[in-house]
């Protein structure tokens, strides 16, 4: 890629991604930044500078060929690449996020559950078994995932994250993010997922929707 690109610059990639195959669609083939700025809310300004971090993709007085810019950024985002992933901690929250998530075509293939629950254990979920957690060595060992999503008690997560980075997983999209993770493996990629947080923020707007003159600080 040549440069460093700010995390700002790739958490908005996901986005034109799902902006740009709704376009797709819905039959546009050809669209300028100012167009896609009004779909968007960013300005035209941010979408070029942001799209010529990677390359330049437009042409003057042409615009986007949408197909193009939507398969360019799933290659930039890693959409092709099929990351053998696994799950650990098939409760509720687990179970959710194995059922309903869509992993093929984002770059991912679920290929193994574990918990420690006995109750649950050879259940199947999404077509794969929920294995125990004393497998996890023996099965890294034999299907090498790159990729661990995390939906583990907060006591649980900091052994099973050593663990994992032991056997080699490089990937983690971390819902139970009490044990920092990237500070204590720094070799590591991690997405964590503060659900906590987002309701927080979300009562933060909405009380300002009441009181938009309140607290500034």
């Amino acid at each position: 890629m040549g440069k460093q690109v700010s995390i700002s610059v790739i958490r908005r990639l996901p986005r034109y991604y799902r902006f740009l195959g709704e376009l797709l669609r819905g039959g546009v083939h050809r669209i300028s930044s100012r167009e896609l700025s009004g779909k968007m809310g960013l300005t035209a300004s941010q979408i070029r500078q942001d799209l010529n971090c990677f390359g330049g993709f437009g042409q003057q007085g042409y615009g986007y060929n949408v197909e193009a810019l939507f398969h360019e950024i799933g290659r930039i985002l890693g959409m092709d690449q099929n990351y053998k992933t696994i799950l650990v901690g098939v409760g509720n929250l687990g179970r959710a996020v194995a059922n309903h998530m869509t992993f093929d075509g984002r770059g991912y293939r679920l290929v193994g559950l574990f918990d420690n629950n006995p109750d649950i254990l050879g259940e199947t979920v999404r077509g794969l078994p929920i294995r125990p957690v004393d497998e996890l060595e023996q099965f890294c060992i034999e299907e090498k995932p790159d990729v661990a999503i995390l939906c583990t008690p907060r006591e649980a997560t900091k052994e099973v994250v050593n663990r994992l980075v032991a056997l080699g997983v490089r990937g983690f999209w971390n819902y139970s993010p009490h044990y920092d993770i990237a500070l204590n493996h720094p070799g590591v990629a991690v997405e964590n997922v503060h659900l906590g947080d987002s309701l927080m923020t979300l009562c933060y707007k909405v009380k300002d929707l009441d009181d938009p003159e309140g607290d500034r600080g």
